[in-house]
């Protein structure tokens, strides 16, 4: 551009500037643009040489584009200068506007800077206004002041070389200069917020193919996962309900996808297990229950859940993982069983007899006369340990607990326990219903034992067991103690009631049994205690122990086998 004064611009050369600038804020990419940008200086401007300084990350200037001289380009183009060094040429010189011109006279103490430089070739200057090949002229680039204030951030820097006209740019070439770097600013910081949602545009859709990848993923191994899975929402009024089923949970229950939906855990879990479910719902975690069949029955499984949750809205679903436990519970049963019940006869065994007993019990003795009278009078004891060989907290018909260990916390059981009481020693029936035990031995089995061996013995036994259960209420307890000695708990009984039971197992047990291809006979002697609280388990057994051997020694030994 030919150094002109303002009245006299001529039409070409604005319309070469707005070419210029149409071609700055049309370039596809920042790096197209910031050459378009140097270009558009040696182009539109006039200049021979221009380079654009670009402000890097970390502050310091990197010469990102350079136009008018191959070499030159090649030479410079990606180096860097220190911010500090660009900031001391820029508060040197003469200010033009936003432009700053450093002469040849002042210019010479840069020379040994780090900001990478080139020079023209020419001869020194004839005339004041001619341009000299180490003058130096910078065009600072802002971004855009805030509401229209004249600076921003510095984003860049021009330096540009000797005017092809040789002379230092007038009025007019210093403020089209100006106005360009402006504009070079603004094309600049647009290609770079282009660049950068280009770059997110980039990563989003990166993100969203490893997030569908992911979905992709989870679905499968949620689809084909060999045990059941289930998604169900958490919170609101429809906390619980079940929004998704795998094959393997429809399988395990019997029921198809469409119906789940129609579910919540808590509609398909068995009554007794709902408060397990609620807590493990609640707070996340596992928990062992049983959920409901389409044919009515329930499977116990593991459930484990994982809660779901989401930054802003916080928990918004479970993931539910249902194994099926089914067998290893069976198994655990049958542990359990063998553990507290006899292996010949089913009965429970001696540990098992003990614990009912035990849970029906409390100890007491003397309690301050005020204590029985607000109970009804009852005279209750002085609390002390549980037996050490069976000492372990009880439990009442109602679940509760009891410590038995002397204090506060131990009265305090009282209030929920229903004493078990015995009717009183005597002849006469005084019309107390207690828990009648009865200690059953049998008489003659050892001779059968000795004649017809263990095999004989042991199917003797079994009937045994079988009759006495078959006499018994629901809710009764038939236990072998151990040889041929049985218990029977019965609650709710007084004395006659308890003596007529005694009868009706003897008349039972009496009648001839097939052992081994032979008809055998056993007879029963009955020995009928009572527990009541303030008593042990094993004072209980004992004292109808007692009375059973009492009973045995008052009858004929002739008679014995015959009941």
């Amino acid at each position: 551009m030919e150094t002109e004064s303002e009245p006299y611009v001529r039409l070409a050369t604005l319309r070469q500037l707005h070419q210029v600038m149409a071609d700055m804020n049309t370039a596809r990419s920042l790096a197209d643009t910031l050459q378009t940008v140097a270009d558009g200086v040696v182009t539109g401007l006039g200049y021979e040489l221009a380079c654009v300084n670009l402000v890097r990350p970390d502050g310091d200037l990197v010469v990102a584009a350079f136009a008018g001289n191959p070499a030159a380009e090649a030479l410079i183009t990606g180096r860097v200068g220190s911010r500090d060094s660009w900031e001391r040429r820029l508060s040197m010189g003469r200010h033009w506007g936003d432009l700053v011109f450093i002469p040849h006279t002042e210019g010479w103490i840069l020379d040994d800077d780090d900001v990478p430089q080139w020079y023209t070739d020419g001869p020194a200057p004839r005339f004041e206004d001619e341009w000299h090949p180490s003058d130096r002229l910078f065009a600072p680039m802002y971004t855009p002041g805030v509401q229209g204030g004249a600076c921003g951030e510095l984003i860049g820097v021009l330096s540009v070389d000797r005017p092809r006209n040789g002379r230092l740019p007038g009025a007019w070439g210093r403020e089209a200069l100006q106005m360009y770097a402006f504009q070079a600013a603004i094309a600049i910081s647009n290609a770079r917020l282009r660049a950068n949602m280009q770059r997110a545009l980039v990563r989003l859709e990166r993100e969203q193919q490893a997030l569908r990848a992911s979905e992709e993923s989870f679905r499968q191994a949620f689809e084909y996962a060999p045990s059941g899975m289930a998604i169900a929402e958490m919170g609101g009024d429809q906390h619980g309900r079940i929004l998704r089923t795998n094959d393997a949970l429809c399988r395990l229950l019997g029921r198809p996808a469409s119906a789940m939906r129609r579910y919540a855990f808590s509609d398909l879990v068995h009554p007794e297990d709902i408060g397990t479910l609620l807590r493990t719902s609640a707070e996340g975690g596992r928990a062992e229950l049983r959920l409901g069949r389409r044919d009515g029955t329930y499977v116990w499984v593991s459930l484990r859940n994982s809660v779901v949750a989401d930054a802003a809205d916080g928990p918004r679903f479970l993931l539910t993982h249902v194994e099926d436990i089914e067998e290893r519970k069976r198994r655990e049963l049958q542990l359990a069983h063998r553990a507290s019940h006899d292996s010949l006869t089913g009965l429970p065994n001696s540990a098992e007899l003990r614990a009912r007993l035990s849970s029906r019990l409390c100890q007491r003795s003397t309690i301050p006369q005020a204590l029985d009278s607000a109970r009804g009078g009852t005279q209750l004891g002085a609390l002390e340990p549980v037996d050490a060989a069976y000492g372990h907290p009880a439990y009442d018909a109602n679940g509760h607990g009891f410590d038995f260990r002397p204090g506060a916390a131990a009265f305090d059981a009282f209030d929920h326990h229903v004493h078990t009481v015995a009717p009183v020693d005597g002849e006469r029936d005084d019309g107390t219903k207690g828990l009648a035990v009865l200690f059953c031995d049998l008489d003659g089995f050892k001779s059968i034992n000795d004649r017809f061996g263990h095999n004989a013995g042991d199917a003797v036994l079994i009937e045994v067991a079988r009759r006495l259960s078959r006499q018994v209420r629901d809710g009764d307890t038939v236990a072998r103690l151990g040889g041929d000695e049985f218990v029977i708990l019965a609650d709710g009984l007084g004395k006659a009631d308890a003596q007529d039971l005694a009868v009706r197992l003897r008349n039972e047990i009496i009648q001839p049994i097939r052992a081994e291809g032979r008809a055998v006979r056993v007879g029963a002697s009955f020995g009928i205690g009572w527990a009541h609280c303030g008593m042990t388990a094993d004072e209980v057994l004992k004292s109808a122990d007692e009375r059973m051997y009492v009973e045995k020694r008052s009858r004929p030994k002739q008679h014995r086998r015959a009941g």
